[in-house]
């Protein structure tokens, strides 16, 4: 019954985001007054940003298509909207968490019931991150940015190598996670890091690969990350920061539409490929995720200090 439930928020937040972005849509394109960044009235803007849409939709495939095996897509659709010169970089942050809202709504929908995994662990695990995002984002923002990501890359490097030792068999790690429940010690655990996780989403300490180790770790299946980490960033997009971003109306109203839509293509070619492989080569290609996201954290440790 909970696995339904969880299915049915994420039909809810789509529809409730959908809605909210076509009615923004006509309120946006009705202006008549010239926009004071861009010189355009609504419509003019509306006929520009549409001139993108072929090169968008398929920054939302590709990019959406890395986001459901843990790669993320915001620094990735970031950097195609510059060299593509689609977005216009005063709109990118409101794009992404527009345009990005329904497909990881819809990688949720997907992976609830990916693996049998116990309601229990499941829910307790997404509750926790939803609450240290909401609980703890004006403690988190003011940590310094530079310090947390030099942890996070150490973090990540240590996780990642202990992964493949468990799936090479090498050392005293054991062998690959299959356990799909969590009690006692372990499952504190699991939600007490959640909620740490879901605070740090504050200061872009991305949730996927960290939860990917968590719950290997912890000696789950690999697989049981997947339903963890998207329901917890769908739940706090679709009822948090899409909305949010919405009503604020900077944004592209035509990349948004493109990201929406080619992204949830992206999504669902990801999970037919995930869904299809061996749990070895699955938690393999879950190391190599944790490896490329430690590896971003030191980049921006490195390049960009303390900076927001």
């Amino acid at each position: 019954m909970s696995l339904y439930i969880l299915k049915g928020l994420c039909i809810v937040g789509i529809v409730f985001n959908l809605f909210l972005m076509y009615r923004k849509m006509k309120e946006l394109r009705a202006v008549t007054e010239p926009d004071p960044v861009f010189g355009l009235t609504g419509e003019e803007l509306w006929q520009q940003q549409k001139k993108h849409n072929v090169f968008n939709f398929i920054v939302g495939v590709i990019m959406n298509f890395g986001d459901t095996l843990g790669i993320g897509s915001f620094a990735g659709s970031s950097a195609a909207f510059k060299i593509g010169k689609s977005v216009d970089d005063i709109n990118v942050p409101g794009t992404l968490n527009v345009g990005d809202t329904v497909p990881v709504l819809f990688e949720a929908f997907l992976f609830f019931g990916f693996v049998d995994l116990d309601t229990l662990t499941l829910v307790s695990m997404i509750v926790a991150s939803v609450l240290g995002s909401i609980l703890m984002a004006g403690v988190v923002s003011k940590l310094d940015r530079k310090h947390v990501r030099i942890a996070m890359f150490i973090g990540l490097a240590i996780l990642g190598t202990v992964m493949l030792c468990k799936v090479l068999e090498v050392g005293p790690f054991g062998s690959i996670g299959t356990a799909l429940k969590l009690t006692g010690v372990k499952l504190i655990i699991a939600v007490v890091v959640n909620f740490v996780l879901g605070a740090l989403m504050s200061v872009g300490v991305g949730l996927y690969a960290p939860c990917m180790a968590l719950c290997s770790l912890l000696g789950l299946n690999v697989g049981a990350a997947f339903p963890v980490m998207m329901g917890s960033c769908a739940f706090l997009m679709a009822f948090g920061n899409g909305p949010k971003f919405i009503k604020e109306g900077r944004y592209d109203m035509a990349a948004s539409w493109m990201q929406a839509f080619g992204g949830a293509i992206g999504v669902f070619i990801a999970y037919k490929f995930v869904s299809s492989i061996p749990l070895k080569i699955l938690t393999i290609i879950v190391v190599c995720v944790v490896y490329v996201t430690a590896a971003m954290f030191l980049h921006d440790a490195i390049k960009k200090g303390s900076a927001a």
